[in-house]
């Protein structure tokens, strides 16, 4: 696990910390091509092929996607990071190193998470560059992210209409659960407004699960937060840092929305490491621990004390973005169960 907390901790500093590209204005002509989620292969994700998502931690925990009644439609965070190479805003999706990146990365350790509650649907998108979120050239930013979020758009309408239209006998799709980390919550809160938010597809929102972005409470005027562990037709976030540390540009917030990933309520009682069931650091397969990560919502963050293990005083860093999803595996993958069996009961 020392191992692997380092290289994460490498991967955010690399991020957080080195000179980014690309640089200059953006440029119409260097879009890449848009994807044809037609293809399969524009498709990091579905339920009808092998992929990371179908993958478990341990043989206890089975991927159901056969027989799911629901479907997650899953939007992966910024795996497009690299200071050299990278010259665009925003990333081709036939790039085939990072498409394995993100699928050794986001697929397997987080888009895995869901598949005991549905089918995961997780579609290539052309992500914009993570210097986006730093460039002082906005404009350049905003029409990174707008083009990033037209292909989620794409991507989720090709979905309705072919893999989960309205069922001629019952006259309804199937369930739908709309999950993201980091970048992919920034598309998928928009997605929300858009597709859900007092509309009639609302009807079919299991839960949301917009992790490692600050959401407001009143993002939407019918999607609220949930405040039960089984409450439906609602959206859960949290962003994780060490417990005890305040951020440099964090200010009080009480009106970001924080879900405590271990009791699934929004108050600021402190869960125990004892209710966490399942923790993936460590090399993904056959791997989880339990009762090591607890949690405390506050004031628009959660806090978690930093795991202890041999070798983690090393471990320095104190934004636990990365493993805002790994450090609660489980009870993630539990709750989001346990919404779509009270969702069916309804």
């Amino acid at each position: 696990m020392f191992r692997n907390l380092l290289i994460l901790s490498s991967i955010f500093t690399l991020i957080s910390c080195a000179p980014k590209i690309p640089k200059g204005a953006y440029a119409e002509v260097q879009i890449p091509t848009a994807p044809d989620y037609a293809k399969k292969e524009n498709w990091a994700a579905l339920p009808t092929q092998k992929d990371q998502a179908d993958r478990t931690p341990d043989p206890s925990l089975l991927d159901l996607q056969a027989t799911a009644a629901a479907d997650v439609f899953w939007l992966h965070p910024t795996t497009y990071t690299k200071k050299r190479g990278n010259t665009l805003w925003n990333a081709p999706t036939d790039d085939s190193k990072l498409n394995e990146a993100t699928d050794e990365s986001s697929i397997l350790n987080q888009a895995s998470i869901f598949n005991g509650a549905g089918k995961v649907y997780a579609p290539r998108y052309r992500q914009a560059h993570i210097e986006a979120y730093y460039t002082d050239d906005k404009m350049a930013a905003k029409k990174a992210f707008a083009l990033a979020y037209l292909d989620v758009k794409s991507a989720f309408e090709f979905y309705l209409k072919n893999y989960n239209p309205i069922n001629a006998t019952i006259g309804k799709r199937r369930p739908i659960i709309i999950a993201a980390h980091s970048q992919g919550t920034n598309h998928a809160t928009q997605l929300l407004t858009d597709y859900f938010d007092g509309k009639e597809l609302q009807e079919n929102l299991v839960a949301a699960y917009l992790v490692g972005m600050p959401i407001k409470r009143d993002t939407f005027q019918d999607i609220k937060v949930c405040e039960t562990p089984e409450e439906t037709n609602c959206f859960c976030s949290w962003r994780t840092w060490k417990y005890g540390h305040t951020p440099k540009t964090y200010s009080p917030n009480n009106n970001i929305a924080v879900t405590n990933p271990l009791t699934w309520t929004t108050d600021s009682a402190p869960a125990s490491a004892e209710l966490n069931k399942g923790t993936v650091l460590q090399k993904f397969e056959k791997n989880f621990t339990k009762n090591l990560v607890d949690a405390k919502v506050q004031n628009g963050i959660l806090w978690a004390h930093k795991p202890k293990f041999r070798g983690s005083i090393f471990v320095t860093f104190k934004n636990f973005h990365i493993v805002d999803l790994n450090f609660y595996y489980v009870n993630v993958r539990e709750n989001a169960m346990a919404r779509v069996k009270a969702f069916l009961k309804k």
